[in-house]
């Protein structure tokens, strides 16, 4: 019998979206649709690790948010709402 996939901290339903994108520094911002989890990274990929790391290695969880994206951690009002019905948000692909 094979080894069982392994599990993130939620189930794949309920598991979170990450939103990447660039401040008006020119910084990578990692940031949950929740707004609970995220960060400033130094490039694309640390911020794009940290982002499949928390998601539990779900590339479909990743979107890229063009344009300038700021991190607000809150956990108080989701800031994916306005983002992702205000922005060309596209998902993120290994080709890009």
């Amino acid at each position: 019998m094979g080894q069982a996939e392994p599990r993130s901290n939620g189930s794949r339903s309920n598991a979170l979206v990450f939103m990447i994108g660039k401040d008006s520094h020119g910084h990578w911002v990692v940031q949950d649709q929740r707004g609970l989890r995220g960060g400033l990274f130094i490039d694309r990929a640390a911020a794009l690790h940290f982002a499949l790391f928390e998601n539990g290695n779900r590339p479909q969880a990743v979107i890229m948010v063009p344009g300038v994206f700021e991190l607000k951690i809150s956990g108080t009002t989701p800031p994916a709402r306005h983002l992702l019905a205000d922005a060309d948000v596209r998902p993120y692909s290994r080709a890009a």
